[in-house]
Protein backbone atom coordinates (compact mmCIF):
# COMPACT_ATOMS: atom_id res chain seq x y z
CA UNK A 1 0.00 0.00 0.00
CA UNK A 2 1.41 3.36 -1.01
CA UNK A 3 2.19 5.80 1.75
CA UNK A 4 -0.21 8.70 2.05
CA UNK A 5 1.30 11.85 0.56
CA UNK A 6 2.11 14.45 3.18
CA UNK A 7 0.89 17.88 2.10
CA UNK A 8 3.26 20.77 2.61
CA UNK A 9 2.09 23.34 5.15
CA UNK A 10 2.43 26.91 3.93
CA UNK A 11 2.32 30.09 5.95
CA UNK A 12 1.77 32.06 2.73
CA UNK A 13 0.38 31.08 -0.67
CA UNK A 14 -0.46 33.45 -3.49
CA UNK A 15 -2.12 32.58 -6.78
CA UNK A 16 -1.75 34.93 -9.78
CA UNK A 17 -1.37 37.86 -7.37
CA UNK A 18 -1.49 41.13 -9.32
CA UNK A 19 -1.38 44.81 -8.42
CA UNK A 20 -1.79 47.60 -10.95
CA UNK A 21 -1.36 51.33 -10.51
CA UNK A 22 -2.90 53.48 -13.26
CA UNK A 23 -3.04 50.47 -15.53
CA UNK A 24 0.61 49.51 -15.03
CA UNK A 25 1.45 46.26 -13.25
CA UNK A 26 3.67 46.63 -10.17
CA UNK A 27 3.15 42.91 -9.41
CA UNK A 28 2.00 40.45 -12.07
CA UNK A 29 0.58 36.94 -11.60
CA UNK A 30 2.77 36.17 -8.61
CA UNK A 31 2.65 32.58 -7.34
CA UNK A 32 4.51 32.52 -4.03
CA UNK A 33 4.74 29.69 -1.51
CA UNK A 34 6.35 30.18 1.89
CA UNK A 35 6.62 27.11 4.09
CA UNK A 36 5.74 27.31 7.77
CA UNK A 37 8.89 27.78 9.82
CA UNK A 38 10.94 29.18 6.92
CA UNK A 39 13.07 32.29 6.74
CA UNK A 40 12.12 33.43 3.25
CA UNK A 41 14.50 35.91 1.65
CA UNK A 42 12.61 38.06 -0.86
CA UNK A 43 15.07 39.47 -3.40
CA UNK A 44 14.70 41.96 -6.22
CA UNK A 45 16.07 45.22 -7.54
CA UNK A 46 14.51 48.57 -6.61
CA UNK A 47 11.10 48.84 -8.23
CA UNK A 48 10.81 45.08 -8.80
CA UNK A 49 7.62 44.85 -6.71
CA UNK A 50 8.94 43.62 -3.36
CA UNK A 51 7.36 46.25 -1.12
CA UNK A 52 4.06 46.16 -3.05
CA UNK A 53 3.90 42.39 -2.60
CA UNK A 54 4.64 42.62 1.13
CA UNK A 55 2.01 45.34 1.59
CA UNK A 56 -0.59 43.08 -0.04
CA UNK A 57 0.41 40.18 2.22
CA UNK A 58 -0.03 42.45 5.26
CA UNK A 59 -3.40 43.74 4.07
CA UNK A 60 -2.00 47.26 3.58
CA UNK A 61 -2.68 47.23 -0.17
CA UNK A 62 -5.58 45.64 -2.01
CA UNK A 63 -4.73 43.28 -4.89
CA UNK A 64 -6.07 44.12 -8.33
CA UNK A 65 -6.46 40.39 -9.00
CA UNK A 66 -5.36 37.04 -7.62
CA UNK A 67 -5.56 35.34 -4.26
CA UNK A 68 -3.63 35.43 -0.98
CA UNK A 69 -3.91 32.73 1.65
CA UNK A 70 -2.22 33.02 5.06
CA UNK A 71 -2.09 29.75 6.97
CA UNK A 72 -4.81 28.51 4.63
CA UNK A 73 -7.17 31.47 5.14
CA UNK A 74 -7.81 34.64 3.13
CA UNK A 75 -5.81 37.70 4.10
CA UNK A 76 -8.99 39.58 5.07
CA UNK A 77 -9.96 36.99 7.68
CA UNK A 78 -9.81 38.54 11.22
CA UNK A 79 -8.09 35.36 12.38
CA UNK A 80 -5.29 36.03 9.91
CA UNK A 81 -4.68 39.60 11.07
CA UNK A 82 -3.84 38.33 14.56
CA UNK A 83 -1.20 35.96 13.17
CA UNK A 84 0.77 38.54 11.15
CA UNK A 85 3.31 41.07 12.39
CA UNK A 86 4.64 43.62 9.89
CA UNK A 87 7.42 46.15 9.60
CA UNK A 88 7.01 47.86 6.24
CA UNK A 89 9.11 50.93 5.37
CA UNK A 90 9.17 52.48 8.87
CA UNK A 91 7.71 51.64 12.25
CA UNK A 92 6.16 55.10 12.80
CA UNK A 93 7.92 55.63 16.12
CA UNK A 94 7.45 58.69 18.32
CA UNK A 95 10.90 60.21 18.97
CA UNK A 96 10.00 61.93 22.27
CA UNK A 97 8.72 58.70 23.82
CA UNK A 98 10.76 55.87 25.33
CA UNK A 99 10.82 52.39 23.83
CA UNK A 100 8.29 51.13 26.37
CA UNK A 101 5.97 54.10 25.84
CA UNK A 102 6.03 53.51 22.09
CA UNK A 103 5.25 49.82 22.39
CA UNK A 104 2.61 50.41 25.08
CA UNK A 105 0.81 52.93 22.89
CA UNK A 106 0.88 50.58 19.89
CA UNK A 107 -0.45 47.79 22.09
CA UNK A 108 -3.39 49.90 23.19
CA UNK A 109 -4.13 50.78 19.56
CA UNK A 110 -4.59 47.10 18.69
CA UNK A 111 -6.57 46.38 21.85
CA UNK A 112 -3.82 44.56 23.73
CA UNK A 113 -4.13 45.29 27.43
CA UNK A 114 -1.61 42.80 28.83
CA UNK A 115 1.41 44.89 29.87
CA UNK A 116 3.37 41.70 30.34
CA UNK A 117 3.30 41.27 26.56
CA UNK A 118 4.81 44.73 26.19
CA UNK A 119 7.66 43.88 28.55
CA UNK A 120 8.21 40.56 26.77
CA UNK A 121 8.69 42.05 23.28
CA UNK A 122 10.97 44.76 24.70
CA UNK A 123 13.03 42.09 26.42
CA UNK A 124 13.30 39.74 23.44
CA UNK A 125 14.48 42.59 21.21
CA UNK A 126 17.18 43.54 23.72
CA UNK A 127 15.80 46.95 24.66
CA UNK A 128 15.14 46.39 28.36
CA UNK A 129 18.25 48.35 29.31
CA UNK A 130 17.20 51.37 27.26
CA UNK A 131 15.34 52.55 30.35
CA UNK A 132 13.98 56.07 30.06
CA UNK A 133 16.02 56.89 26.98
CA UNK A 134 13.94 58.62 24.33
CA UNK A 135 13.78 57.11 20.87
CA UNK A 136 15.29 60.26 19.33
CA UNK A 137 18.57 59.23 20.97
CA UNK A 138 18.45 55.62 19.68
CA UNK A 139 20.87 54.28 17.12
CA UNK A 140 19.42 53.08 13.82
CA UNK A 141 19.86 49.49 14.98
CA UNK A 142 17.91 50.17 18.18
CA UNK A 143 15.11 51.79 16.18
CA UNK A 144 14.91 48.76 13.91
CA UNK A 145 14.74 46.43 16.90
CA UNK A 146 12.02 48.62 18.40
CA UNK A 147 10.10 48.38 15.12
CA UNK A 148 10.38 44.60 15.31
CA UNK A 149 9.20 44.73 18.93
CA UNK A 150 6.05 46.54 17.79
CA UNK A 151 5.54 43.92 15.04
CA UNK A 152 5.81 41.18 17.68
CA UNK A 153 2.87 42.47 19.72
CA UNK A 154 0.18 39.82 19.93
CA UNK A 155 2.75 37.04 19.40
CA UNK A 156 2.23 36.62 15.62
CA UNK A 157 3.20 33.40 13.82
CA UNK A 158 4.31 35.23 10.68
CA UNK A 159 6.66 38.23 10.56
CA UNK A 160 6.91 40.26 7.35
CA UNK A 161 9.91 42.62 7.40
CA UNK A 162 10.80 45.02 4.59
CA UNK A 163 14.53 45.88 4.62
CA UNK A 164 15.01 45.38 8.40
CA UNK A 165 18.81 45.82 8.21
CA UNK A 166 18.93 48.66 5.69
CA UNK A 167 21.20 51.50 6.83
CA UNK A 168 22.59 49.67 9.86
CA UNK A 169 26.25 49.52 10.85
CA UNK A 170 27.89 46.07 11.17
CA UNK A 171 27.07 45.81 14.88
CA UNK A 172 23.44 46.74 14.27
CA UNK A 173 23.20 44.18 11.45
CA UNK A 174 24.61 41.47 13.71
CA UNK A 175 22.13 42.31 16.48
CA UNK A 176 19.12 42.21 14.15
CA UNK A 177 20.36 39.01 12.48
CA UNK A 178 20.68 37.27 15.85
CA UNK A 179 17.22 38.47 16.83
CA UNK A 180 15.66 37.14 13.62
CA UNK A 181 17.36 33.77 14.08
CA UNK A 182 16.05 33.59 17.65
CA UNK A 183 12.50 34.38 16.55
CA UNK A 184 12.68 31.69 13.88
CA UNK A 185 14.00 29.15 16.38
CA UNK A 186 10.94 29.92 18.50
CA UNK A 187 8.76 28.79 15.60
CA UNK A 188 7.96 31.99 13.73
CA UNK A 189 7.92 32.13 9.93
CA UNK A 190 9.78 35.14 8.53
CA UNK A 191 9.59 36.87 5.16
CA UNK A 192 12.48 39.33 4.80
CA UNK A 193 13.34 41.60 1.91
CA UNK A 194 16.89 42.91 1.80
CA UNK A 195 19.51 44.32 -0.56
CA UNK A 196 22.31 43.08 1.72
CA UNK A 197 22.46 39.62 0.18
CA UNK A 198 25.56 38.49 2.07
CA UNK A 199 23.74 38.93 5.37
CA UNK A 200 20.52 37.42 4.05
CA UNK A 201 22.39 34.31 2.96
CA UNK A 202 23.51 33.75 6.57
CA UNK A 203 19.97 33.17 7.83
CA UNK A 204 17.56 32.46 4.95
CA UNK A 205 16.30 28.91 4.39
CA UNK A 206 14.38 29.76 1.20
CA UNK A 207 14.46 32.52 -1.42
CA UNK A 208 12.08 34.16 -3.85
CA UNK A 209 13.53 36.26 -6.67
CA UNK A 210 11.28 38.90 -8.24
CA UNK A 211 11.96 40.85 -11.44
CA UNK A 212 9.67 43.43 -13.05
CA UNK A 213 6.80 42.34 -10.80
CA UNK A 214 7.10 38.65 -11.71
CA UNK A 215 8.55 35.82 -9.65
CA UNK A 216 11.63 34.55 -11.46
CA UNK A 217 12.42 31.67 -9.13
CA UNK A 218 11.81 30.12 -5.72
CA UNK A 219 14.66 28.06 -4.33
CA UNK A 220 15.72 26.64 -0.97
CA UNK A 221 19.18 26.98 0.55
CA UNK A 222 20.22 23.43 -0.33
CA UNK A 223 19.25 23.87 -4.00
CA UNK A 224 21.04 27.21 -4.10
CA UNK A 225 24.24 25.65 -2.80
CA UNK A 226 24.05 22.97 -5.50
CA UNK A 227 23.54 25.56 -8.25
CA UNK A 228 26.27 27.90 -7.02
CA UNK A 229 29.07 25.90 -8.62
CA UNK A 230 32.75 26.61 -8.15
CA UNK A 231 34.57 27.92 -11.20
CA UNK A 232 38.02 28.97 -12.36
CA UNK A 233 38.11 32.56 -13.62
CA UNK A 234 40.85 33.80 -15.88
CA UNK A 235 41.42 37.24 -17.37
CA UNK A 236 43.35 37.28 -20.65
CA UNK A 237 44.27 39.74 -23.37
CA UNK A 238 42.43 37.87 -26.13
CA UNK A 239 39.41 35.64 -25.35
CA UNK A 240 38.99 34.71 -29.05
CA UNK A 241 42.47 33.20 -29.14
CA UNK A 242 42.08 31.50 -25.76
CA UNK A 243 38.84 29.64 -26.55
CA UNK A 244 40.11 27.33 -29.32
CA UNK A 245 43.20 26.50 -27.26
CA UNK A 246 41.04 25.50 -24.30
CA UNK A 247 38.80 23.43 -26.56
CA UNK A 248 41.85 21.60 -27.96
CA UNK A 249 43.89 21.00 -24.82
CA UNK A 250 41.21 20.96 -22.09
CA UNK A 251 38.02 19.75 -23.84
CA UNK A 252 36.20 18.84 -20.60
CA UNK A 253 36.62 22.25 -18.93
CA UNK A 254 33.31 23.90 -20.05
CA UNK A 255 34.48 27.48 -20.79
CA UNK A 256 32.03 30.36 -20.58
CA UNK A 257 32.73 33.88 -21.88
CA UNK A 258 31.93 36.29 -19.05
CA UNK A 259 33.01 39.44 -20.90
CA UNK A 260 35.53 40.51 -23.53
CA UNK A 261 38.50 39.58 -21.35
CA UNK A 262 37.23 37.13 -18.75
CA UNK A 263 36.52 33.42 -19.05
CA UNK A 264 34.94 31.17 -16.46
CA UNK A 265 35.60 27.45 -16.56
CA UNK A 266 33.42 24.97 -14.74
CA UNK A 267 34.48 21.38 -14.00
CA UNK A 268 38.15 22.40 -14.07
CA UNK A 269 40.40 20.84 -11.45
CA UNK A 270 43.86 22.08 -12.46
CA UNK A 271 44.12 25.82 -13.08
CA UNK A 272 47.89 25.62 -13.43
CA UNK A 273 47.58 23.44 -16.55
CA UNK A 274 45.28 25.97 -18.18
CA UNK A 275 47.68 28.79 -17.41
CA UNK A 276 50.58 26.78 -18.86
CA UNK A 277 48.73 26.08 -22.12
CA UNK A 278 47.79 29.71 -22.66
CA UNK A 279 51.22 31.11 -21.79
CA UNK A 280 52.93 28.63 -24.13
CA UNK A 281 50.73 29.92 -26.95
CA UNK A 282 51.47 33.59 -26.18
CA UNK A 283 48.09 34.41 -24.61
CA UNK A 284 48.77 36.99 -21.90
CA UNK A 285 47.17 36.28 -18.49
CA UNK A 286 46.33 39.19 -16.18
CA UNK A 287 44.68 37.26 -13.33
CA UNK A 288 43.36 33.79 -12.56
CA UNK A 289 41.97 31.80 -9.65
CA UNK A 290 39.20 29.58 -8.31
CA UNK A 291 35.96 31.16 -7.07
CA UNK A 292 32.64 30.03 -5.66
CA UNK A 293 29.42 31.67 -6.80
CA UNK A 294 27.57 33.29 -3.88
CA UNK A 295 23.99 34.50 -3.49
CA UNK A 296 24.82 37.92 -4.91
CA UNK A 297 26.36 36.48 -8.08
CA UNK A 298 23.47 34.05 -8.47
CA UNK A 299 20.94 36.85 -8.06
CA UNK A 300 22.68 39.13 -10.55
CA UNK A 301 22.89 36.29 -13.06
CA UNK A 302 19.15 35.61 -12.73
CA UNK A 303 18.37 39.31 -13.09
CA UNK A 304 20.42 39.39 -16.29
CA UNK A 305 18.56 36.40 -17.69
CA UNK A 306 21.20 33.78 -17.04
CA UNK A 307 20.72 30.32 -15.61
CA UNK A 308 23.48 29.62 -13.06
CA UNK A 309 24.10 26.01 -12.25
CA UNK A 310 22.86 24.85 -15.65
CA UNK A 311 25.02 22.18 -17.24
CA UNK A 312 27.38 23.95 -19.57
Amino acid sequence: MAKEEIREKYAVETVALTKKYKGKSAVSHLDMKVREGAIYGFIGRNGAGKSTTLKMLCGLAKPTAGEIRIFGKTVNDPYVARRIGCLIESAGLYPDMTARQNVLMKAKCIGLTDQGSVDKVISITGLSDAGGKKVRHFSMGMKQRLGIAVALLGNPDLLILDEPINGLDPEGIREVRQLLQLLNEEGKTLIISSHILGELSKIATHYGIIKDGMLVEQINQEELERKCKSYFQIEVDDVKRALPLIAEYLPASSPEVYDSRILRLYDLEDGAELNRVLVEHQVQIYASGFHHMDLEEYFLDRMDGGNPGKDR
